[in-house]
């Protein structure tokens, strides 16, 4: 600013004549420099006084309020990756707790079912063998009948055979004797 004033008191001061003046240029005469120092100095403080009080501050306020907004905005963003980041560790431990519940359950399930299989195997395998010895006691009684009817069979035939051979029927108790000493002899065979 100081230069400013010593720029214009020197040439106010200098009394030649300038061609440019003279040429049709008013302003650079030095008569009228006064005056136009005058303006320039009231014009521009009006202009410092005005962008300073009137026209700065609103551009700063409106510069602090971005600034403000901006730094609130990336605050609640902070916030907002530190609550996401919260819910996907409990959503992750959800996770993990999860699976080892379902591994937990299969287990159990695997034990359970394993344990009634085994009792299923075990039931299965007495009604089996309850089967089997129904079927040993179905097969010993076909045995006895079969060897009863065998008998029966045998000794008609062998009457018939004996009436046939010799014209005669023979004694009933003596053919029932002969068959059942030869069933008993070979009875160990088939039983």
């Amino acid at each position: 600013m100081r230069l400013f004033f010593l720029c214009i008191g020197i040439l106010t001061t200098s009394e030649s004549h300038l061609l440019a003046a003279e040429a049709g240029m008013p302003q650079l005469d030095p008569t009228y420099w006064a005056s136009q120092a005058f303006w320039l100095i009231l014009i521009f403080t009006a202009l410092y006084l005005a962008l300073s009080n009137l026209f700065i501050p609103k551009i700063k306020d409106n510069i602090d309020s971005r600034e403000n907004k901006i730094k609130d905005d990336l605050d609640e963003a902070q916030k907002l990756k530190n609550l996401t980041e919260q819910k996907l560790k409990e959503y992750e431990q959800s996770i993990e707790n999860a699976k080892k519940e379902v591994q937990k359950i299969i287990f159990e399930s695997n034990n359970e079912l394993s344990s009634q299989i085994q009792s299923k195997k075990k039931e299965f395998e007495k009604e089996i063998e309850k089967e089997i010895k129904n079927a040993e006691k179905e097969i010993e009684n076909l045995k006895k009948e079969s060897l009863e009817s065998i008998s029966i069979i045998s000794e008609e035939m062998a009457s018939k055979v004996i009436e046939q051979i010799s014209g005669e029927p023979m004694n009933q108790s003596s053919i029932k004797a002969a068959i059942l000493e030869a069933t008993k002899k070979n009875l160990g065979k088939y039983l």
